[in-house]
C-alpha cells in the first residue's frame, strides 16, 4: 500500500533551490523545506486537490528561486501546507511570512541558521550574555517609567475620568453566493459572459476604493481588476466581471481577492472568490 506522502508525490521531485544564491534563493529554499515538512505533494495537488488560488506552475515557479513570487502566490503556497496541512495558526503564520517576503522583496539575506523552537524564558535568561542582560533591563526600565510617567499624567492632569478607548473596527466579508453562472456552468467556446458574485459586508468599516484582484493565469481572459462598488456595513453588494472564453474546449477556473489601490490584499486568511466553467459546445 502506498503512504500519503507518495500519493502526494505525483510526477517529478522538484530540485531544492540554491539557498546561498541571494535573498531570493534563500526565500525560495524557504519555501521549498516548507513543501518538504508537508509530505513533498505536487504542485498539481497543491492546486487541484488542496485548493490553492494559484496555477501548478505558479507555484513551481515560487520555489525555484529564480524570481521572487508575488505575496499572493506566496500565501496561497504557504496557506495549504502550513495552515492547512500542518495545521499551524493561520494569524501567526500570515505575519511570519510576510515578513519573510518583505525581506526578500527588499534584498535583505536573513542572518543565521533556521530557527528552532524557542527556548523557555529560564533558558534565555541562563544562556544570555551579559551585554544582552543589561539592554534587556535598561529597556525594561524605561517602558516601566514611561508607564509611570503616563499614570503620573493622568493624575496631574485631573484626566482620571477620561472616556474608555473606542472599540476597535472590524473588517470582515461573507460570501453570498453565485449571482449568475454558478460553479459547473458549460460556456461556449469564443464566447464573453458576465458573472455574478454577491458579497455581504459583515464588519464595521466602509469598503470604498477596493477591488477585486485576480490571482492566477487561465484561457479565459478577465480583468486584472474588478471595482467594488462602495458598500457600508451590514449592506450586500453584487460584483461583475466580464470573462472570455479562448477557442478551445476545457475549464476555466480564475481566482480573485479583494485588495486596495495599493495592492495590499484584505482578508488574507479566507479563501478567494472564484470562477468555475467549463468551455464547450453545449
Amino acid at each position: 500500500m502506498r503512504t500519503e506522502s507518495a500519493r502526494l508525490r505525483r510526477g517529478r521531485r522538484s530540485a531544492r533551490p540554491d539557498p546561498a544564491s541571494g535573498p531570493v534563493g534563500a526565500f525560495a529554499d524557504r519555501l521549498w523545506r516548507l513543501k518538504q515538512e508537508a509530505g513533498d505533494p505536487s504542485y498539481e495537488v497543491m492546486a487541484a486537490r488542496f485548493g490553492a488560488a494559484a496555477s501548478k506552475s505558479s507555484l513551481a515557479a515560487a520555489a525555484q528561486g529564480r524570481v521572487l513570487p508575488s505575496w499572493e502566490t506566496t500565501w496561497e503556497f504557504v496557506r495549504v501546507l502550513a495552515v492547512d496541512r500542518l495545521g499551524r495558526d493561520p494569524v501567526a503564520t500570515e505575519k511570519e511570512w510576510r515578513e519573510h517576503w518583505s525581506r526578500a522583496q527588499a534584498g535583505e539575506a536573513e542572518d543565521g541558521p533556521e530557527p528552532g523552537p524557542p527556548a523557555a524564558p529560564e533558558a534565555v535568561a541562563r544562556v544570555s550574555p551579559p551585554g544582552v542582560r543589561g539592554r534587556f533591563r535598561l529597556v525594561a526600565a524605561a517602558a516601566a517609567a514611561a508607564v509611570m510617567g503616563v499614570v503620573l499624567g493622568f493624575v496631574v492632569f485631573g484626566r482620571e475620568d477620561a472616556e474608555a478607548p473606542a472599540t476597535a473596527e472590524r473588517d470582515d466579508s461573507r460570501f453570498e453566493g453565485d449571482i449568475t453562472y454558478p460553479d459547473g456552468t458549460l460556456v461556449p467556446p469564443n464566447s464573453s459572459f458576465t458573472k455574478v458574485w454577491r458579497l455581504r459586508n459583515t464588519g464595521t468599516v466602509v469598503w470604498a476604493n477596493r477591488f477585486l484582484a485576480r490571482a492566477n493565469e487561465q484561457p479565459c481572459e478577465a480583468p486584472a481588476l474588478v471595482p467594488i462598488p462602495q458598500t457600508a456595513p451590514g449592506e450586500t453588494v453584487d460584483i461583475s466581471v466580464e470573462v472570455r472564453t479562448p477557442g478551445t474546449a476545457g475549464p476555466c477556473k480564475i481566482f480573485w481577492k479583494m485588495a486596495d489601490e495599493q495592492g495590499r490584499t484584505f482578508f488574507p486568511l479566507k479563501r478567494p472568490i472564484f470562477l468555475d466553467v467549463r468551455v464547450g459546445a453545449r
